[in-house]
């Protein structure tokens, strides 16, 4: 019998024995590069052109309201109002955002790292849904915070700055939900497709297509279907919510037109927090479907 002439060489490689950080770990690395990734922060130069552009303009925006209010004592818009005036540009953050945190993955195809062990599939998907929220927020809410530094040091009292902490903190959860509505739409179709300028088409679409079927329902004869057409829309839904929920902050000069909602208020807020479940809800199935692959 011939005697074996392999040699085992020893080349220096050894086992691994530092910490394994887990799933926790990388569900936070996903979602803090989700948030950076929403305003280009890492990135090339162009990248940051638009995310930058956007929140240049809403600090700009908030730091005029604030000016006019130390100078004339005039409050241009209460923290509601800010955010409802600054969806549109939450829009379109939405469309440039959302395509950058999922559809390069998709066409890069480096899911299937992603979704090796310790992360979960539906790991991935949340992480990145919680990262959009989070910018969205941070977008709304970061001019709301200096709106109220400027209007603490202009009131006069402790129980006058505690009233503009509670209006702030009701335009903080306004914000947060205009952030989850749009996060959550914007994801979903971003998932659909890996290339991004169709990703950001269809989310403008899909906000703009809605539009009009809104404007047909509020001028039918039928009240109950003028007061039920805001639901058509993500933005008249949100914009709905808030009528219901903070009126007292959105309706503040009472010749200015308030959407009529009749008994129908609460149908707004269940829609809504329905919306952004169903949205959940297909995200995570689609990012099943695409591990399975």
């Amino acid at each position: 019998m011939p005697e074996p002439t392999g040699v085992i060489h020893d080349i220096g490689y050894q086992r691994y024995t530092g910490p394994r950080l887990g799933r926790r770990y990388v569900f936070g690395s996903l979602y803090l590069h989700g948030v950076r990734t929403a305003f280009g922060l890492g990135r090339s130069a162009k990248a940051k052109i638009f995310p930058w552009l956007v929140v240049g303009i809403v600090l700009m925006v908030a730091v005029a309201a604030t000016a006019m209010r130390v100078q004339f004592g005039e409050v241009v818009m209460t923290y509601a109002q800010f955010a409802d005036n600054m969806s549109w540009l939450v829009l379109f953050f939405v469309a440039v955002a959302a395509p950058e945190l999922v559809s390069r993955d998709l066409r890069s195809g480096v899911l299937p790292l992603y979704f090796s062990r310790p992360l979960p599939r539906a790991d991935y998907p949340l992480a990145k849904l919680l990262a959009l929220v989070t910018s969205l927020w941070l977008l709304l809410g970061a001019p709301q915070m200096f709106m109220f530094l400027g209007a603490a040091f202009t009131v006069d009292g402790v129980g006058e700055v505690w009233d503009e902490f509670v209006d702030l903190t009701g335009g903080l959860l306004y914000a947060g939900l205009w952030g989850a509505v749009f996060a959550s739409i914007g994801l979903l179709v971003a998932s659909l497709t890996g290339k991004r300028a169709f990703a950001a088409g269809g989310i403008v679409a899909v906000f703009l297509m809605t539009t009009p079927i809104v404007g047909t329902l509020s001028i039918l004869p039928s009240q109950a279907a003028n007061q039920l057409s805001g639901l058509a829309s993500p933005s008249t839904l949100v914009q709905g919510v808030g009528v219901w929920t903070l009126r007292d902050l959105l309706i503040t000069d009472p010749d200015a037109f308030v959407p009529d909602l009749g008994p129908f208020g609460p149908l707004y807020l269940l829609a809504a927090v329905a919306l952004v479940a169903g949205c959940v809800a297909l995200l995570l199935a689609r990012y099943r479907k695409v591990a399975a692959r």
